[in-house]
């Protein structure tokens, strides 16, 4: 309930009690908020309350506007730590969704050579290129083309790519362990072809991650990953 005797703002108290909500569950992600008359009549508030309090949802990511058909509930942003290895599929299920993965395209190709150079390898070596879809509860998150040397993965097959997440492979079918990754970022206006399969518009601001993965000093994975701009946020701590 609004207190007015409080000494938080009242647009600050109605906040609190939205955002409540959503992380009871009570409102659920693209659910449709009263409109402001209807909250103004709910929480006995003025409109400019109401109004403030929308603006500051709005500016945290807790709410998305809809022209002519209102406000909604806007979908939780995933905040990825990089102190860490970290798996798509597990953080998916740390937070209650359904992870799943698309192969859209499985070659083997010989390596170019700026390829080369950034695993530090022989210009003409054979390498798998997989290229996938990630998605969390059937919704698009990113887009990942995956470079792995054939020599320390002879005879990988696309099933397996299907049934399980690649590094459960590494590990459970090669024996490979991870020992360490190197990850740079930059933001990136999303292409044609991305946005059509990430399910967002074309020039909507994502993340290019690149990433190279090592067993000991030894790269065995660059992947090139487009992230959702909306999706995800990736933080550091510093100590």
């Amino acid at each position: 309930m609004m207190q007015k005797d409080n000494r938080l703002p009242l647009y600050y108290q109605l906040m609190d009690i939205l955002v409540g909500k959503i992380d009871a569950g009570e409102l659920k992600e693209h659910d449709r908020l009263p409109s402001e008359r209807e909250l103004c009549e709910m929480y006995d508030v003025s409109r400019t309350t109401v109004r403030q309090a929308m603006q500051e949802l709005e500016k945290e990511n807790y709410i998305y506007k809809q022209h002519g058909k209102g406000t909604f509930v806007s979908p939780k942003v995933i905040n990825q730590s990089l102190v860490k290895f970290y798996s798509f599929t597990e953080e998916m299920k740390k937070i209650n969704k359904v992870p799943s993965t698309k192969v859209l395209a499985f070659e083997r190709i010989g390596c170019e050579s700026k390829l080369a150079i950034k695993m530090g390898l022989v210009e003409g070596e054979q390498l798998y290129k997989i290229t996938r879809l990630r998605l969390a509860d059937d919704i698009p998150m990113l887009y990942e083309i995956s470079y792995l040397p054939v020599s320390k993965f002879p005879d990988l097959q696309v099933e397996s790519l299907k049934k399980q997440p690649m590094y459960t492979i590494f590990r459970d079918l090669y024996q490979v362990g991870l020992t360490k990754a190197s990850e740079r970022f930059r933001a990136v206006p999303t292409t044609k072809e991305e946005a059509d399969l990430l399910q967002i518009n074309e020039n909507e601001p994502s993340l290019l991650i690149e990433r190279l993965t090592y067993e000991d000093e030894m790269v065995v994975e660059y992947t090139s990953t487009i992230a959702r701009g909306d999706k995800f946020t990736y933080s550091v701590e510093l100590n």
